[in-house]
């Protein structure tokens, strides 16, 4: 399957580790070197602003849709190829999902999560049947990958995790399912 636009579930927020801003510039570059559109939250700052900066400074396109109640939390991000102002968290991560060929999921908190969760859950359903990717910026999801595999352990899982979830380190490591 080739991958024309993906989608980049993450913080809203930079963390305290700075190698989560530079993954996601250097996702953000290698997304605009491959011509590769980028879908996402719409926000300006954070790791979301990080990402769409970086794809924008590169000559990419970038495609944002935020919720009506975050348009000021979130600090819209005005200077991006197209941005979608929709009227709910809920209508947000449909057209996020509806746009993208491919999700990734970089650092983050609890909205990154429920993102996470919920594009997983849609694969498992057969709503959808889209890659998705996990950076695992220095450890950052170290746990959380041990606690879905203690979910394949106990059998709550319908499938093997590597068929649902595709670990990788550093941003280089998407370029072997980009070049598909």
């Amino acid at each position: 399957m080739k991958i024309n636009s993906l989608a980049v579930f993450c913080g809203s927020k930079n963390g305290t580790n700075p190698v989560y801003i530079q993954h996601a510039e250097q996702t953000g570059m290698l997304l605009a070197e491959k011509n590769i559109t980028l879908i996402y939250g719409g926000g300006s700052v954070g790791i979301m602003g990080a990402i769409a900066g970086s794809v924008m400074k590169n000559g990419g396109k970038v495609r944002g849709v935020i919720p009506r109640l975050l348009v000021d939390k979130e600090h819209q991000h005005d200077n991006i190829t197209e941005l979608t102002v929709v009227d709910d968290m809920h209508m947000r991560k449909r057209k996020l999902y509806d746009l993208c060929d491919a999700a990734l999921i970089l650092p983050g908190g609890f909205g990154t999560m429920d993102e996470l969760f919920e594009i997983l859950t849609w694969n498992q359903l057969f709503i959808h049947n889209k890659p998705i990717f996990l950076l695992n910026s220095e450890g950052f999801y170290d746990y959380l990958v041990m606690h879905i595999q203690r979910l394949e352990q106990e059998e709550f899982l319908y499938e093997k995790i590597e068929e649902s979830l595709i670990i990788l380190n550093v941003p280089g490591d998407l370029n072997q399912y980009l070049d598909q």
